[in-house]
């Protein structure tokens, strides 16, 4: 389904017994690379973070779920929806900016779902990136058939979609306006609501302030590597944990997107 992007999850308990968990990034099992021990941070974004949080959650209490999110790992996704329709407490889900790919999944697990004005819905097929001979790619368009038919049956469970309709729409990466997810059931009202600007805005800074952490970290890094390579040392640093695709890459999207939103 979506490019492995990231979910940003915070736990928030108010007085009224209602908790607030923020998708406010993309959804994925990684944290942030940490150069100087050159190991992973443990992820807020993923579904062991928010098992973690909705456990310390009583099922007497109600849950707000705030989404503004490009949507990232399936299998992370899933995950983050099969455990919010476990747990017994209601649940309202706001989309506050968008809801793309697996973001917009998660949602489905609300018992009511919300869309504010100006605010979008992407629906489309999973893919992947695979490698290999004749037959094991065709395996993997099998897997991703098999997938995606299990992944369709969390949107047709609520929504008044036709299943060839609802493969149509994936296929074609369809965006939602509020009023559209509204008449084929996937959400459940249009509210004229606006994401809380000081509280966006402290995860944004939040967000620029560990970003710069790790752009200070490589700087570091490769300033040790280049004066080892002067003097003429051969620098053998332990080898990363394998992920998806490069921090580097990963680093520079996240700004992009976020300079994009502020």
């Amino acid at each position: 389904m979506p490019r492995q992007d990231k979910v940003f999850v915070c736990f928030q308990k108010a007085e009224d017994d209602t908790h607030k968990l923020y998708i406010y990034d993309d959804v994925t099992a990684y944290g942030t690379f940490n150069w100087s021990t050159w190991s992973y941070e443990e992820s807020e974004t993923s579904a062991k973070y928010f098992q973690e949080q909705l456990a310390a959650i009583p099922d007497t209490a109600t849950i707000e779920l705030h989404i503004n999110s490009n949507g990232g790992s399936v299998k992370e996704g899933v995950a983050i929806y099969s455990q919010l329709k476990q747990k017994n407490c209601k649940k309202v889900g706001y989309v506050d900016g968008v809801a793309y790919s697996v973001a917009f999944l998660i949602l489905q697990a609300c018992d009511e779902r919300v869309m504010g004005l100006g605010t979008s819905a992407l629906i489309h097929n999973m893919w992947m990136s695979v490698d290999g001979n004749a037959k094991e790619l065709r395996k993997a368009a099998d897997d991703l058939d098999t997938l995606m038919e299990s992944n369709r049956q969390i949107f047709l469970e609520k929504s008044n979609l036709e299943e060839q309709q609802l493969i149509d729409m994936m296929e074609a990466e369809t965006f939602l306006t509020p009023e559209k997810a509204l008449e084929y059931g996937l959400i459940d009202r249009v509210d004229s609501y606006q994401a809380d600007d000081k509280d966006v805005q402290q995860r944004l800074m939040s967000r620029v302030q560990q970003l710069s952490g790790v752009i200070a970290q490589q700087k570091s890094f490769r300033e040790q590597l280049e004066s080892m390579r002067q003097q003429g040392g051969e620098p053998k640093p332990p080898v990363p944990t394998p992920k998806p695709e490069p921090e580097e890459k990963k680093l520079t999207n996240q700004l992009a997107k976020l300079f994009q939103n502020m």
